[in-house]
């Protein structure tokens, strides 16, 4: 049965403009099954689409998804292989049909360092959805926050250093510009599945002042039901960017 959206239970709410979600436990998922970690990633995608469209239906505009972290590389060579083949046909089908329902792919993270032919793929996907309004996915692929951080601190000093860059003029938007989600919205809500409660390395700038909501299910499981409770608890904080209460 179609749910419908959570702002339909309270028209005085307004949903997050950005949600970020740690896809957290697919191996676990497929392990408690009996079953490799290929199955676990292959439902995983499965829940991403769900995802997506769920928010599309609650108005969320931006949605990132930390779908490969720049540590996962130390994974064994056969599940990273295996997870290369899911991202492959992820973005040759599923994208493909969410981009023909309004959805546009942006990704962030360390191109260089993934396949030439999933770097191929991965343009002409943004490419292609360009355009799209409907909900912004954001893809962290071959993403570490701390090299980020570190190449935006590397650029700003290399024009420093040339004489095009008055170092007192740096400031937080200007640094923030830097970045690879520049031009995106700071993550209202962070979502992190599986149970565990850490930010493992992601968006470590951007999730300054976020609401960080930890679920105890595993991403396969993901439904929309996991989203409005995470919306719901999100609705009932105060967020305050460091001002006193009351």
């Amino acid at each position: 049965m179609r749910r419908e959206p959570l702002q339909q239970e309270a028209d005085t709410v307004s949903p997050p403009a950005h949600v970020a979600i740690i896809m957290d436990g697919n191996r676990r998922w497929a392990r408690s099954r009996g079953m490799p970690p290929a199955y676990g990633h292959r439902r995983g995608a499965e829940a991403v689409r769900r995802a997506v469209e769920a928010c599309a239906r609650e108005g969320i505009r931006y949605l990132t998804l930390f779908a490969f972290s720049s540590e996962n590389w130390r994974r064994p060579a056969s599940e990273v292989g295996e997870l290369m083949d899911l991202l492959r046909l992820y973005l040759k089908r599923e994208l493909t049909e969410l981009c023909r329902n309004g959805v546009q792919l942006r990704v962030i993270g360390e191109r260089g360092g993934l396949p030439p032919d999933i770097r191929a793929l991965i343009e002409e996907t943004e490419a292609v959805s360009r355009d799209n309004q409907r909900v912004i996915v954001v893809m962290a692929l071959n993403y570490g926050s701390r090299q980020e951080i570190t190449q935006a601190a590397r650029r700003l000093a290399s024009e420093a250093q040339a004489r095009r860059l008055d170092p007192e003029a740096i400031d937080e938007a200007l640094f923030a510009a830097q970045l690879s989600t520049a031009g995106i919205p700071d993550p209202d809500l962070l979502i992190r599945t599986s149970g565990e409660q850490r930010i493992s390395n992601f968006l470590l700038w951007q999730l300054a002042y976020t609401e960080l909501v930890f679920i105890p299910f595993s991403w396969p499981d993901f439904s929309d039901e996991h989203l409005r409770e995470a919306l719901r608890e999100y609705h009932r904080r105060e967020r305050r960017y460091g001002a006193s209460a009351g």
